[in-house]
């Protein structure tokens, strides 16, 4: 018999390695970013400190602390970053496609319960970031709650009999 210890199905960020794992996809991923033709112009200017942003942010959206929240401002804080920065559908798949390299890169889970939820955010986040690039104002309220992604459909992850 297994205990509620062994059967407690874990959260998409302890699935993933931590901060750790965060902090690692991050700091991967916007060296891709900065050395590529297309996106490098839209984050030439990013502060030093937005790949840690970052890694908070998809940390606590997986369910880890809520590090984003209390320096970044929560979900509103995040529309709020993207207002009138006029990112495109070419932007989004080119960052769709590095920051899937980039979890192969360094060897995120690639059981398909946790690709899929990690493949899904990406599509969602992606996709709320360029409508809200183009809009005139933000279209979530402050004190929005961050989002919440967990395992979706198969509930848990993929652990071979």
């Amino acid at each position: 018999m297994m205990t509620p210890e062994q059967n407690r199905i874990p959260t998409l960020y302890e699935w993933m390695g931590g901060m750790e794992k965060c902090r690692q996809l991050t700091d991967a991923f916007y060296k891709k970013v900065l050395a590529d033709p297309l996106l490098e112009p839209v984050f030439r200017h990013m502060s030093a400190h937005h790949q840690q942003l970052v890694a908070n942010f998809i940390a606590e959206v997986f369910g880890g602390p809520a590090a984003y929240t209390a320096e970044g401002g929560g979900h509103a804080g995040m529309v709020q970053r993207h207002l009138g920065r006029h990112l495109t559908e070419q932007h989004r798949r080119q960052w769709v496609k590095l920051l899937i390299d980039t979890a192969d890169e360094i060897q995120l889970p690639d059981d398909p319960e946790f690709r899929s939820a990690f493949v899904a955010y990406v599509e969602w986040g992606t996709r709320i970031a360029v409508i809200t690039s183009n809009a005139e104002k933000p279209s979530i309220e402050p004190g929005t709650p961050m989002p919440e992604w967990g395992w979706g459909v198969p509930g848990k992850p993929y652990i071979e009999p």
